[in-house]
């Protein structure tokens, strides 16, 4: 193991697989799409998504703190309270001033814009809700956290769009390793299923359209694939220095050993067809590890399921492996979480290195011919290293890489 690398010691999962990392873990396994008819988007020509069921803020909160928060905010602080409890950590024991929070947020308050907006378009000003700005500027996911576990070391939030999530966990690691907190509540949050960005989605050419199998729809790799389908949810690690994770008895799920981070340069939405500035990330967050590619036993992919994104993402490994590892993609099974994916996938790669096993990725019936990859689909298979990378990009070129390693 590095002697930089993180312990991850806790996990908090808000997702449209379920609530808590057992739930969401079988659920992967199983391979069970989440994907369904949403009210929210009901006469648009993408009416569906991926929507955290079973989620009630009022119970899990309490009633003032949920009407306090939008949506995206809520999220985070539950899947934030159950990474800590998840580690064995009591607020009310640790010195907050060495506890930081960093967040990934792409959408933000989209939900609360939708509303505010319309009240004052309607000519409503004095119906505008004087909590309009807290819940919504997307520092708010992070400052939440940071008021409702008494944090009080750095808490940041980081937009990289769909690479945030990954972004914010390269940033917790570095405070970490500079001794800047002994422990971080890291991940990533988002909410963006409203119609405004369904359509703003759709006129890129971005989302599915497959309305006649909306649990079909998202489908990674898949020679059929048209587009990624909205997600929302929160992830949530608790990342500890070595040090401070053994001094109080703590048994790492895993550890974060290293991470990268690059730019395309390319193109405000597409990526680069080389995936040159992925393959940069991945290489980076290697070398950070101390690793070489031959190490690397399994790759958590971005997979969202387009035709530009999957070909230049499967361009970006072949640079970095010779023979890249197995392959999966978590979005054919909750989506696209914007913010909040990178976070959940890396949570997800940290029970597939507990568990030794891949998940299958859903609804990968015809892998396209141009892929080039071993795409674990079907069932799960056992993973025969003890190190993995997961990988993100976002609109604007970002990229970012996390190995993680048993």
């Amino acid at each position: 193991m590095s002697p930089r690398a993180v312990a991850v010691t806790g996990l908090g999962l808000v997702t449209p697989a379920g609530c808590g990392a057992e739930a969401v873990w079988n659920r992967f396994l199983d391979a069970r799409p989440t994907a369904r008819r949403d009210p929210e988007l009901a006469g648009l020509a993408v009416d569906f998504s991926c929507p955290v069921a079973d989620f009630d803020p009022a119970a899990l909160l309490g009633g003032r703190l949920a009407r306090r928060l939008d949506r995206y905010s809520q999220m985070a602080v539950a899947a934030a309270r159950q990474a800590v409890a998840d580690a064995g950590l009591d607020p009310g024991e640790w010195d907050g001033t060495r506890v930081g929070v960093v967040l990934g947020v792409s959408a933000n308050s989209v939900h609360t814009y939708a509303v505010e907006y319309a009240r004052l378009a309607e000519g409503r000003a004095d119906r505008v809700s004087p909590l309009m700005l807290p819940r919504s500027i997307p520092n708010m996911a992070a400052g939440e956290v940071s008021l409702d576990l008494g944090a009080r070391g750095p808490a940041l939030v980081v937009s990289t769009a769909c690479a945030s999530g990954t972004s914010a966990l390269a940033l917790a690691a570095d405070l970490l390793r500079a001794g800047t907190c002994d422990l971080v509540l890291a991940g990533g949050t988002d909410s963006p299923r409203t119609p405004m960005t369904a359509v703003a989605f759709d006129r890129l050419g971005a989302l599915s359209r497959r309305r006649h199998d909306p649990e079909g729809a998202s489908r990674p790799f898949d020679a059929d694939r048209d587009g990624f389908v909205l997600g929302e949810g929160a992830g949530v690690l608790v990342l500890e220095r070595a040090e401070h994770a053994r001094a109080r008895g703590a048994r790492p799920y895993a550890h974060l050993a290293g991470h990268g981070s690059a730019a395309d340069a390319h193109h405000p939405t597409a990526p680069d067809p080389d995936g040159e500035g992925l393959a940069r990330a991945a290489r980076a967050a290697l070398a950070d590890a101390g690793l070489a590619p031959y190490e690397i036993g399994h790759v958590n992919a971005h997979g969202t399921g387009t035709a530009l994104n999957d070909p230049a993402e499967a361009a970006a490994l072949r640079r970095v492996f010779h023979r890249p590892p197995p392959v999966t993609a978590n979005k054919s099974v909750i989506g696209h979480c914007m913010g909040a994916a990178g976070a959940i996938e890396a949570a997800l790669t940290v029970l597939t290195l507990r568990h030794r096993l891949i998940p299958p990725t859903a609804n990968l019936d015809r892998l396209d011919d141009g892929i080039g990859l071993d795409v674990v689909a079907k069932a799960p298979r056992p993973l025969d290293a003890p190190a993995a990378l997961t990988v993100s990009s976002g609109f604007g070129g970002h990229s970012a890489a996390v190995v993680l390693t048993a």
